[in-house]
């Protein structure tokens, strides 16, 4: 079992508050990504979870048992760092051995020499069956006898994710580990954690400032923002229901695109906000139309980018196109675009989404004024 609950955690740094009253609860054999932009306290909550951090008010909850007080090393979870944390010195073996031969040191209280204990001989006949089942899994079998120096960013990262598999815990914490790899590896790398959880069925916690990786690896999504939770909900309602403007922005590329409501209809509240994705936007066709004017288009293969401009307005906004229509929209023309009610979000002047039944009373006040 690995289910986790967080209450009404708070936690500052000086003067500075990080996380502000935060609550989640993550299910046995999920995988929840924690999402946002720099400095949100995305991976300061992980290290509250972790015990690496102590919270300052709020408490943590490993299958319904309070562990806020307990030490990290007692809560049985275990963390894959951005840096991958080997040590350099020993073998890919020897690393992925670490934790299970600390335990053994916690247990017999000894302390000798983490270099001379982690030798291939010293290693018992269960942790070596242990290394060689981890070291299968990720497919690095081939690599227990390299150091860390030997090998490539991605074997550097499935070495981290052995080391942390062989310890059976409760619940895995991943903080941003895929930051480090190139695009190409992130892709293949962000398949293979996926399809791990999958094969093991645990918890997992993901950190990342990413959201193509939280879209396509979680099974809930936590979109934080100034130390609070803003949503937290699976991939396909952060994206199509936001509860938002700020949800909204962080999730899709390029971002969707907020209208002020005046610039639809003159006549109707001036502090409400439309939202349209730019794959929603269409070129001469939709129930609401508009003439823009095309500032910059970007030919991307199997669609093209388009950014325009409305009229009287320096703001620009982006749709997405087939590239049929390449030749129909050159920079600096001008072109009728629209969208359709279905695809709107209405935010209020705070920014939240309204409920469906009220955007559904302004699209019916829009159609009576028009």
């Amino acid at each position: 079992m690995g289910s986790i609950q967080l209450q009404n955690i708070v936690k500052s740094f000086g003067e500075t508050k990080v996380l502000r009253n935060v609550s989640l609860e993550i299910h046995d054999g999920e995988f929840t990504a924690l999402v946002g932009p720099s400095g949100c306290g995305k991976s300061t909550l992980l290290r509250v979870l972790a015990g690496l951090e102590d919270l300052d008010d709020g408490s943590v909850s490993i299958d319904n048992i309070d562990v806020s007080m307990s030490r990290a090393s007692d809560r049985n979870l275990s963390m894959v760092f951005q840096s991958y944390a080997l040590y350099p010195h020993l073998t890919v073996g020897e690393n992925i051995a670490v934790p299970l031969r600390m335990r053994e040191l916690n247990s017999t209280q000894r302390l000798p020499l983490l270099g001379s204990l982690l030798t291939p001989t010293a290693i018992k006949k269960n942790v070596s069956d242990k290394i060689a089942a981890a070291a299968k899994m990720l497919e690095i079998d081939h690599l227990l006898e390299r150091k860390p120096g030997q090998l490539s960013g991605g074997q550097r990262q499935r070495v981290a994710l052995g080391r942390a598999l062989v310890r059976k815990p409760k619940a895995f914490l991943l903080d941003e580990p895929l930051s480090n790899l190139d695009a190409k590896l992130r892709v293949q790398t962000r398949s293979e954690i996926t399809q791990l959880h999958r094969q093991l069925k645990s918890t997992f916690v993901y950190v990342t400032h990413d959201q193509v990786e939280a879209m396509t690896m979680a099974d809930r999504i936590a979109v934080m923002v100034d130390g609070e939770i803003l949503q937290y909900d699976t991939p396909e309602n952060i994206y199509n229901k936001p509860s938002s403007i700020d949800v909204a922005e962080f999730i899709g590329s390029p971002k969707i695109n907020i209208f002020p409501a005046e610039l639809i209809n003159p006549d109707h509240d001036s502090k409400l906000k439309l939202g349209v994705r730019p794959e929603h936007i269409k070129h001469n066709d939709g129930t609401y139309r508009f003439e823009v004017s095309i500032c910059h288009l970007e030919n991307l293969g199997p669609e093209i980018q388009v950014q325009f401009k409305l009229p009287n307005s320096d703001a620009q906004f982006h749709s997405r196109f087939d590239p049929k229509y390449l030749g129909q929209l050159p920079i600096g023309s001008k072109a009728q675009l629209g969208f359709d009610e279905v695809d709107c979000h209405i935010f209020d002047d705070k920014g939240r989404r309204l409920e469906p039944s009220k955007t559904k009373q302004f699209f019916e006040k829009l159609n009576q004024a028009a």
